[in-house]
């Protein structure tokens, strides 16, 4: 009798003891919790190192070759992201080949991140980040160096991880 009151009992809590149950779901609430603060902290620390500076370096990865390929850019802060601008648009060997390998890794000021990043091919926003550009390097200082403008590359804060140098 005890012994099939506790089957049903268990049955109706979907095959879980309540304990178990419970304190699971505390776990991980708690473990997803602990990553998500320790990303953000990440991107802080990076957004913090990058404050004064006007260039990083990235990496990618060749599309062809495989190797680990590096670039200094410059770049826009904007929220919890940083905007990427080619300077030579979808013909810059560094942006054709995050389009085959989305991964990017950046170095900044004794900081480094890596992140999925995300092309931005949209006419209106990568006209708003060409603005950016403008602004934060100037007007004629963007003229000089970028070519063409048809494509910005998004890296977002959320989703990646850092290592410190």
């Amino acid at each position: 009798m005890f012994l099939r009151q506790h089957r049903q009992a268990f049955a109706r809590r979907g095959g879980r003891t309540e304990k178990t149950s419970r304190t699971g779901r505390e776990v991980i609430k708690f473990l997803v919790g602990v990553v998500t603060g320790i990303i953000d902290m990440a991107f802080n620390e990076f957004e913090e190192a990058l404050k004064n500076m006007d260039e990083i370096e990235i990496t990618v990865t060749g599309r062809k070759s495989g190797r680990r390929i590096s670039n200094p850019v410059w770049f826009v802060q904007e929220a919890e992201k940083l905007y990427l601008l080619p300077v030579k648009g979808s013909d810059s060997d560094w942006y054709k080949n995050i389009l085959k390998t989305p991964t990017m890794h950046l170095n900044g000021g004794g900081k480094e991140w890596t992140a999925e990043v995300t092309p931005v091919t949209d006419t209106v926003k990568v006209r708003d980040i060409v603005e950016k550009f403008r602004h934060k390097y100037g007007a004629d200082q963007v003229k000089k160096y970028y070519s063409k403008f048809d494509v910005a590359v998004d890296v977002p804060s959320s989703g990646t991880q850092r290592r410190t140098a």
